[in-house]
């Protein structure tokens, strides 16, 4: 709001300015005392303007980031490594990044799934894009590295399972996660420090960058970003809005 006073208050000065160039000083100060006069009068027209001002900035913002996620779709949607949940073919895709530290992201988690279930025709990827410290990036690691060993349904297994994790997601928890899931964790941990993994995190990480994300969960709904929690309901109708 203080950006936005300060933007008004730049017109509101510039514009009599500009008027008054062509004018003789008694002219001037008849002008001035005419605006004046008309603002304390109709005080509602500055919050007239600024509201304008607030949805055109809205409408701007909204329309770079569509300009910024057509630019990078092809990373988000094709990467060839991120898990791939709901309906391959599904006609809306969803791209969320998140955290396995992340609280709204674990609020989260059971909105997507209930999305998910309850709309057969929605595509979700996961970016793993760990920011909340070592023990994110470890659980990213771990997760990234069982999808490459063990394919697709053990990554959703791991991932589900993290995601309602409530302790610290460190090598000896991972490690038991990995054991009571009967997976192969001797192979998994070796593949944790493996170039390829690396490389995942670095991709998003860029990706995120690229994409001006600098918080999770972040989602990407078709060529739409919404930031933080949103329930399924909310989901559910930004879907059904770009389905027309």
């Amino acid at each position: 709001m203080r950006l936005v006073l300060s933007a008004f208050a730049a017109l509101v000065l510039a514009l009599p300015a500009l008027a008054e160039s062509h004018m003789t000083p008694s002219e001037r100060d008849a002008f001035r005392s005419e605006v004046r006069n008309y603002l304390m009068e109709n005080p509602e027209v500055i919050m007239e303007a600024i509201n304008l001002l607030q949805t055109r900035e809205a409408e701007a913002q909204a329309q770079a980031e569509v300009a910024m996620v057509q630019n990078q779709m092809d990373a988000l949607v094709n990467d060839g490594v991120s898990y791939v949940d709901g309906n391959p073919d599904g006609d809306i895709t969803i791209v969320e990044f998140m955290d396995y530290r992340c609280g709204f992201c674990k609020r989260a988690h059971p909105e997507v799934e209930s999305l998910l279930s309850a709309d057969g025709n929605v595509r979700l990827i996961i970016k793993e894009f760990p920011i909340l410290g070592e023990e994110s990036v470890l659980a990213s690691r771990f997760a990234i590295a069982t999808k490459m060993v063990a394919g697709d349904e053990a990554y959703k297994t791991v991932h589900d399972t993290l995601m309602s994790f409530d302790g610290q997601p460190d090598m000896d928890t991972l490690v038991r996660l990995g054991n009571t899931l009967g997976l192969d964790t001797d192979a998994i941990t070796a593949m944790m420090d493996d170039d390829a993994v690396t490389q995942v995190i670095a991709d998003n990480r860029a990706l995120g960058q690229a994409l001006q994300i600098n918080g999770t969960p972040t989602f990407v709904v078709a060529d739409q970003m919404v930031r933080g929690y949103v329930p399924a309901e909310q989901l559910q109708q930004l879907v059904d809005d770009l389905r027309g």
